[in-house]
């Protein structure tokens, strides 16, 4: 029974050509489709969330990370979900969770009336952001990347730049098109809208979503396994680490840093746009609007960065991410109209591009595949802690010192520390 429905509608093993190009479709959908659970589709409902809950920007922020918290705790576990059900189950059930989470929270200014205590009303959308960060930027994106990466092993770095390309125009105008959705039915009907996309969403990762090749007597790469294309040795796992053997090795960890801070600062960033836009003197649309130009340099960044992956080792391309945060980082140090919000969209862009290739290609490349929603999964809840505290972190730095500089100078700190870590990261044997 189990071997049938894994066949419905569509066999791969039938298929004329190889069903890997179908998984990189669907599974960039999905990646797609957890927009509404990314910071970058929260930030646009942040400023309406602050005037329904009458609550404090830096109470948002810190409900934001005690949820992100949260999600992260239960991704370490729930990765290994994926190991066990498969990419096309846990994105079916995953994406219907978070249709329920949209809709619930659209109620919140409702809940908040009602509950009226303030205590109550920050747990009640601090729990409101758990869900919506665990179902969306944690379990739908995990089952679509990892079932994308099963099926490439040889042009995985070709796969992930395809991915790249959609996920960084679909991420940069989710702003906008949110923004387009809630001028026309409201900040409530926008997340109501999205929950019904989601459930179609839904029935079409049931239909279309594979697990592993594998399974269906099938390789990764499929025909093109043996074209002979010379890659870097790094690019292909040496063997099969479990999660505890992978976290004993300093590849993991410096990676791992990498992810998380510039998570942090992506967040951050992305959160508090409008905020740090007018601090600078500049309005909502302006603020909006660098995330085209930056999904650009984006695109750019990691189709080259992807396709490249496969022959060089993976520490160059971590190091040119950490250069993208530091350039971002000083750009709000001195952030002002002109130069430096063109300094801002290149460094959101090169980083940007990079996080999607240090991401995906890195777990199942260095640790391989047996295990890789196990190590995906607690690698991803390092990165969401670092998600989580961006926010707040920035947040409580401008009540403290009245604006946003501080804290950039800091993670452009951290990001030199970091780099030295990756400098001696090599691919464990």
């Amino acid at each position: 029974m189990k071997e049938k429905i894994s066949r419905f509608p569509l066999d791969p093993a039938r298929m004329p050509f190889f069903y890997g190009w179908i998984v990189l479709g669907a599974g960039t959908l999905g990646m797609v489709m957890s927009a509404p659970g990314q910071t970058v589709g929260v930030s646009v409902f942040t400023d309406y969330l602050i005037d329904a809950l009458h609550i404090e920007r830096s109470g948002l922020s810190l409900a934001y990370l005690l949820g992100t918290v949260g999600s992260a705790l239960a991704l370490a576990r729930a990765g290994a979900l994926y190991d066990r059900w498969g990419g096309r189950l846990l994105a079916t059930v995953a994406s219907v969770a978070l249709a329920v989470v949209l809709v619930l929270l659209s109620f919140s200014g409702d809940f908040a009336a009602a509950l009226r205590v303030r205590w109550a009303v920050f747990l009640m959308i601090t729990v409101g952001f758990f869900l919506l960060r665990f179902s969306g930027q944690g379990m739908v994106t995990l089952a679509s990347r990892n079932m994308v990466m099963e099926w490439f092993s040889r042009r995985r770095g070709l796969a992930n730049a395809v991915m790249g390309i959609s996920l960084s125009f679909g991420f940069s105008s989710a702003p906008r098109f949110f923004e387009a959705l809630i001028h026309a039915s409201g900040w409530q009907g926008a997340w109501r809208i999205l929950a019904a996309v989601l459930s179609g969403f839904a029935v079409f990762s049931f239909l279309f979503y594979r697990n592993r090749p594998e399974d269906h007597g099938l390789l990764p790469d499929g025909p093109l396994k043996d074209s002979g294309r010379k890659t870097h040795p790094e690019s292909h796992a040496g063997r099969d680490f479990t999660l505890i053997e992978a976290r004993r090795t300093r590849a993991f960890w410096a990676f791992a840093a990498t992810l998380v801070l510039a998570g942090l600062l992506m967040t951050a960033y992305t959160f508090h746009i409008v905020s740090i836009f007018a601090d600078a003197g500049m309005d909502r649309s302006r603020a909006v609007s660098v995330f085209l130009p930056a999904a650009v340099v984006a695109v750019i960044v990691e189709f080259t960065g992807s396709w490249m992956s496969d022959f060089i080792r993976l520490k160059w391309l971590a190091l040119l991410q950490l250069a993208g945060v530091v350039i971002l980082s000083i750009s709000l140090v001195f952030l002002r109209p002109g130069l430096f919000v063109a300094l801002a969209i290149l460094g959101q862009g090169i980083m940007q591009g990079m996080f999607g290739i240090i991401a995906n290609v890195t777990w199942p490349r260095f640790f391989g595949r047996k295990h890789l929603g196990a190590i995906s999964g607690f690698a991803s809840s390092i990165g969401v802690v670092g998600t989580a505290v961006g926010p707040f972190l920035f947040s409580t730095l401008r009540d403290v010192t009245g604006g946003y500089g501080p804290a950039g100078l800091i993670v452009a700190l951290l990001a030199v520390g970091t780099a030295v870590l990756i400098a001696g990261a090599e691919r464990p044997e």
